[in-house]
């Protein structure tokens, strides 16, 4: 291993990971100077009950219409965010437990996961720039955020054998890659799943307490 890679691999990605939790941490303490309103509304329903149900959407997606009556768009997102997983984990176990992707069977498991992953992008890319809606609502973010993970993918899939097959360029790409998207991730689009529990929590416990959520009624016609 040369010395610009090992540096790159190691304090390069420390450094910025300690920028990234640096600037999450502000934007956590902006967050929290707004205080919630008081429900002023009566207590029809459970407020615990409906900050669980909202917490827990994500993973039901009979609760939401669009994957309700298209349910390939919630297999697509499970693929997409499980490629997200298996690509941020080759970041940590490349420098860390290189051994590991000396396996043959643990490189085809990732090399499947992040090239499902890339091929959903590339759908997701080419939905956004043909769905006349969709581009009417998006922003240059949109796209190139979309684009930057797609290429993560693209020098995941270039770097996870490269260790079986010793070849140094993929991880330079790769690790390049990834100090990018770890230092633009808190200004764009992608920092969404940081807000994700605080949003959920406040929207299950007022919809909660109005006996919105859980949808009891909703889950009835379902069934």
């Amino acid at each position: 291993m040369s010395h610009f890679l090992r540096i790159l691999e190691n304090e390069v990605q420390i450094g910025a990971l300690i920028f990234l939790g640096v600037v999450y941490v502000f934007r956590l303490i902006w967050l929290f100077k707004f205080k919630a309103c008081r429900e002023r509304t009566f207590a029809a329903g459970n407020e615990k009950a409906g900050i669980g149900f909202s917490l827990m959407n994500v993973a039901m997606p009979w609760a939401m219409e669009s994957t309700r009556k298209k349910p390939s768009f919630y297999a697509q997102f499970v693929v997409f965010h499980i490629g997200i997983a298996a690509t941020i984990s080759a970041t940590f176990i490349i420098p860390f437990w290189p051994s590991l992707f000396k396996i043959r069977i643990v490189i085809w498991v990732f090399e499947a996961g992040i090239g499902a992953a890339f091929l959903v992008g590339l759908m997701r890319l080419y939905r956004r720039l043909a769905n006349p809606a969709l581009r009417l609502i998006s922003t240059l973010d949109d796209y190139f955020s979309l684009i930057l993970v797609i290429l993560f993918f693209a020098a995941g899939l270039l770097a996870v054998p490269s260790l079986y097959q010793k070849a140094e360029w993929p991880l330079i790409l790769f690790f390049l890659l990834t100090t990018f998207l770890i230092v633009y991730v808190p200004f764009s689009k992608i920092c969404h799943y940081l807000y994700y529990p605080f949003t959920r929590y406040f929207l299950g416990k007022t919809l909660g307490r109005r006996g919105v959520l859980p949808l009891k009624k909703a889950n009835k016609e379902i069934n």
